[in-house]
């Protein structure tokens, strides 16, 4: 089974009300998926370098009747390249993101640059290649590496969350 952003949010921690940020959005399965979850009082940005992905996130937002998903175009992995202010956002979302990040780090800097004190990174990402499902073999990262990639930007683990068969799911608190 691949990973179903529904059942990932359903298992974290998004309340009604709360602001986001989907790092790397892509189509945006992420974002709207949170954007149901924190409601009309709540606001998702969904971020991505690919404008052209940024259309399928709007289109599905529309197809959803959601309002409350904003379109960025801006770099995850540089500073201040998601244009949001610091302390923002209450969670950021990096899902299937990190394994193709050049700038990891630059990346988690990112994050945490943007979430409030105390705020959440729900990490997701391939535990595997499968059958040409996901990265190739040598951009898998492992969960305990990228736990510890995590903690050394200063990120304290939380708890794993089911993230699928060929997936795993992190929780992390600035």
């Amino acid at each position: 089974m691949l990973s179903d952003p529904e059942k990932n949010i359903a298992q974290s921690f998004l309340k009604e009300g709360m602001i986001v940020a989907d790092f790397g959005a892509g189509t945006g399965a992420y974002a709207v998926a949170a954007a149901r979850r924190v409601g009309e009082s709540g606001r998702v940005y969904a971020i991505d370098v690919q404008k052209e992905l940024l259309s399928s996130v709007t289109t599905a937002a529309k197809k959803e009747g959601l309002s409350n998903i904003e379109i960025l175009w801006g770099d995850i992995e540089e500073p201040h390249g998601t244009k949001l202010a610091d302390g923002s956002v209450d969670v950021v979302i990096v899902s299937n993101v990190l394994f193709q990040s050049e700038n990891k780090m630059g990346l988690l800097s990112e994050a945490g640059r943007v979430l409030k004190k105390g705020g959440k990174l729900l990490l997701i990402d391939w535990a595997d290649s499968f059958g040409g499902l996901g990265p190739h073999p040598d951009h898998v990262i492992k969960k305990n590496d990228a736990r510890k990639m995590l903690e050394n930007a200063r990120f304290a683990y939380g708890r794993d969350i089911e993230a699928g068969e060929h997936h795993y799911g992190m929780v992390f608190e600035k």
